[in-house]
């Protein structure tokens, strides 16, 4: 893999993990809409090393806030705010993470079958599949978020709520194209957050996942200099991305992006066809 592809791959990641479209789809379409070598899922994951470190350094505040307050309240028995969603971020990344496993193995499976009925290869049926939930969750994104009531900040989550958010996720890493941050959004909205609060505990729910799948995943790692370019470029333009949405949120709503995965994945749905 060239340096060039590395960076541009590593730009893709930052501008399209935070915001709800997929950024695993989009790493997957590029290399098979202009025929680029296989990076690798060991390099996927690398990417999201960078925009690992691009959200904590931009939370980093809240996390020494989070991380304070979850201490005080097993050390001191003292409640805050940032105590309980510590340990709501914390208790509900197990169960995300056990889903993740199983429901990564149906998914594998899933489009094995898909690819024996079109009589494709198994990337061109997670194409497939990559169109179909672009333009789903596109739609259920629209619809919720139209619907929703903002009655939730970042103060009033409960633990429920971190639970459903959370474990969302689990059918993002499954699925690529569902969007890890797109779902994680949506129901965040159903269940009455605001937007930039379902942006942001988005944001923050990501981060022990992400971490977990790298250290999982580290002994895949071909360290190079594309590799470390590929995490630069996906750090400075998360970093770029994260502080865009949030200013965007105030005032924005979330439809330009719904408009943008169906359109999208009509388009990826169209060239699945063409070449078969």
């Amino acid at each position: 893999m060239g340096a060039l592809q590395a960076i541009i791959l590593g730009v893709v990641q930052g501008l399209t993990e935070f915001l709800p479209v997929s950024s695993s789809a989009h790493l997957n379409l590029f290399p098979w809409v202009f025929n680029w070598q296989d990076m690798g899922e060991g390099f996927d994951v690398a990417l999201h090393i960078g925009t690992l470190l691009a959200v904590v350094l931009f939370f980093y505040k809240d996390w020494v806030k989070l991380i304070k307050g979850g201490y005080e309240q097993v050390k001191y028995k003292k409640k805050t705010t940032e105590g309980r969603l510590f340990w709501f971020i914390i208790f509900s990344t197990i169960p995300t993470g056990i889903l993740c496993i199983v429901f990564d193995k149906l998914s594998e499976k899933f489009t094995e079958i898909l690819a024996g009925v079109f009589g494709t290869t198994f990337i061109s049926a997670e194409m497939l599949l990559i169109s179909i939930a672009l333009i789903v969750m596109g739609i259920l994104l629209y619809v919720v978020d139209k619907k929703a009531k903002s009655t939730v900040d970042m103060k009033k989550i409960t633990f429920k709520q971190s639970l459903w958010i959370a474990m969302s996720q689990a059918i993002a890493a499954a699925f690529p194209g569902v969007s890890r941050s797109g779902i994680t959004m949506t129901v965040g909205r159903k269940m009455g957050l605001t937007r930039e609060a379902a942006a942001k505990f988005s944001f923050l729910l990501s981060t022990p996942v992400i971490a977990a799948a790298a250290l999982f995943k580290i002994k895949d790692f071909v360290f190079s200099v594309p590799f470390f370019l590929g995490i630069l470029a996906s750090f400075i333009a998360g970093m770029i991305v994260i502080k865009f949405l949030l200013k965007y949120l105030q005032k924005g709503s979330f439809k330009v992006f719904a408009i943008y995965r169906v359109a999208l994945g009509i388009i990826v749905l169209l060239l699945f066809f063409i070449r078969m």
